[in-house]
């Protein structure tokens, strides 16, 4: 379904590390999240050159390196108080308040 938001564990600014791909087991911080692909861009990762055209400011144009987005399935997050890659688990806190918590040391990764 092309369009409809899909549900990310994975929010902006998480350290996320590569499951697969030509940039398997790099780490990287997430910059932006788009929900309708399903999709995460990552600082550093799935590199692509991009030309530019040639304007007033640059005559002779350039070729700009870029991150393109990558799956949110191919990225797993790290716990930023175990360091280690984890899934994520939604508790309830404050009885209707959800935060994602680590599935490794039980720790929440959201701020309360």
């Amino acid at each position: 379904m092309k369009g409809t938001v899909k549900f990310l564990n994975i929010r902006k600014g998480d350290t996320v590390v590569v499951l697969s791909g030509k940039d398997k087991s790099n780490k990287g911080k997430v910059i932006k999240t788009i929900p309708t692909a399903g999709k995460v861009l990552v600082e550093g990762i799935n590199m692509v050159s991009k030309n530019l055209r040639p304007t007033q400011d640059m005559p002779q144009g350039k070729i700009a390196k870029r991150e393109a987005p990558i799956l949110a399935s191919k990225v797993m997050l790290i716990c930023p108080s175990c360091h280690q890659p984890t899934r994520v688990a939604h508790r309830l806190v404050e009885g209707d308040k959800s935060v994602r918590s680590c599935r490794v040391c039980n720790e929440t990764i959201d701020k309360v």
